[in-house]
């Protein structure tokens, strides 16, 4: 069986070789040849769009910066509906408003095309050692015959419900990582506004309630000014601005999301869109006049 794979980016081209490791045979599509080219090296066929993929393959993943991009790789010209034979199984695992992944798959359901929902959490590092975790919507069938596709690239794949599950699951994980991310920022400027060591600090708290596995992975670069992304806030942005949309379209409050997404534009601003997300502790520091960074 050949998979499809579109998106071959900062996510989807580590995603891909680890499918090819784990023994699939791919056919793969991006704007940029040059992914496609390095992908295909190691054994998997190029395609020129996505309706080529579709109609090659009847399993297609997409991996795609944000819904506009998911809408027009299903739905558009050159399209995977074009070509799409009944039965055929699409997995998005872009991170997308889970509003427009019901109505895109809606859309595809009409040619009874089948869609599931499944973005990953785990960054760049986690999609190279294929130790990302997925949260899926979609049929439960759908789910569990393409279980161990989907574990090839991850090491956790749960089951969150129907489609559009998987991403209001994603959209709650960015919206603790933003909220977590900024209370450390405050936490550690605290700390140095006080007078107190923001590393002793650190060090006293994170094996208590406070701790997390945020803390752990974002205080120490905040304390060293490692601003290397592994998450790009303007990426960040990207997703609080879905989860005030699809938290609008339910009603649910999100006023901690609203202040953080205010935060990161901030940052955007000033030029700091490209940096990793913790350098919301930029925000701190200049509203504060101090620095956390370890002299």
């Amino acid at each position: 069986m050949k998979i499809g794979f579109i998106g071959l980016g900062i996510m989807g081209k580590p995603m891909s070789k680890n499918l090819i490791k784990a023994g699939y045979e791919l056919v793969v599509c991006n704007r940029s040849r040059a992914s496609v080219e390095e992908v295909a090296a190691l054994g998997a066929e190029p395609a020129e769009c996505p309706a080529e993929v579709a109609s090659k393959c009847q399993v297609i993943i997409t991996m795609l910066p944000n819904s506009p991009h998911v809408r027009e790789v299903c739905l558009g010209e050159k399209g995977i509906l074009e070509t799409a034979e009944a039965g055929t199984v699409v997995i998005d695992m872009s991170s997308i408003d889970p509003v427009e992944s019901k109505a895109i798959g809606a859309e595809l359901a009409k040619k009874d095309i089948h869609m599931m929902d499944a973005p990953v959490s785990g960054g760049e590092p986690k999609a190279i050692d294929g130790t990302l975790s997925v949260m899926a919507g979609g049929a439960k069938e759908d789910f569990d015959k393409y279980y161990d596709l989907l574990m090839a690239m991850a090491g956790s794949v749960v089951y969150v419900g129907p489609l559009g599950s998987g991403n209001v699951a994603k959209l709650a994980n960015q919206v603790v990582v933003a909220v977590n991310i900024a209370a450390v920022s405050e936490a550690l400027t605290l700390a140095v506004k006080s007078g107190a060591d923001p590393e002793l600090v650190y060090q006293a708290i994170r094996g208590g309630l406070a701790g997390s596995t945020v803390m752990d992975a974002k205080a120490p670069m905040m304390m060293a000014h490692n601003f290397k992304p592994g998450f790009r806030i303007e990426l960040h942005i990207k997703d609080l601005n879905n989860a005030l949309n699809a938290a609008h379209a339910v009603s649910a409050p999100v006023p901690f999301t609203s202040q953080v997404m205010e935060i990161m534009q901030a940052l955007k601003a000033d030029g700091n869109e490209k940096d990793d997300h913790s350098a919301i502790v930029k925000y701190y520091e200049k509203i504060a006049d101090v620095s956390v960074e370890k002299k």
